[in-house]
């Protein structure tokens, strides 16, 4: 029977690498001279902090190019509010969400049995789905409507097994 997982991940190495392009560009543009303008990462969140939250905006903006020049989905962050810190500056904080939470699994479990395709089943497993069927075709016709749907996580498809 042919199956195949969806998975919501992050490349932690793309992420890294955006980060350090954007912290390069802080440290030598014009705008950002004196501002002390940083970006920090940590295993799951981002930290944002700047001198005035204008700038901390241009920060986020600069950090947003890069990873999308990256190809890390924007949906993978969690945008915190902008925080007043000490001496006057400005923070942000950017959750990073890697795996399906079960209340977007059960939207995705939904959306597919919505589908009404004949033989089309799929269950939670961790952080991840598995969608089983009885025809490939099936499946992905369910790829292409997943596709399609915006469920506000990033969505990857793999281990496509025959």
């Amino acid at each position: 029977m042919p199956t195949f997982d969806v998975v919501s991940e992050v490349d932690m190495q793309e992420v890294r690498n955006a980060v350090d392009q954007a912290n390069r560009e802080a440290t030598t543009r014009f705008d950002f001279k004196g501002t002390d303008s940083a970006i920090e990462l940590n295993d799951k969140e981002l930290l944002l902090a700047s001198s005035t939250e204008d700038r901390l905006r241009a920060l986020y903006q600069v950090l947003q190019e890069k990873l999308v020049k990256r190809e890390v989905s924007l949906k993978s962050f969690d945008v915190g509010k902008i925080e007043e810190a000490s001496k006057g500056t400005a923070r942000q904080r950017l959750g990073i969400q890697a795996g399906i939470s079960s209340d977007h699994a059960k939207k995705i479990n939904r959306f597919v049995k919505d589908l009404n395709l004949k033989g089309v089943s799929s269950q939670t497993q961790g952080d991840q789905l598995r969608v089983t069927g009885k025809k490939r075709d099936d499946l992905q016709a369910v790829i292409a409507a997943l596709k399609a749907e915006d469920f506000g996580i990033p969505l990857q498809f793999n281990n496509f097994r025959d």
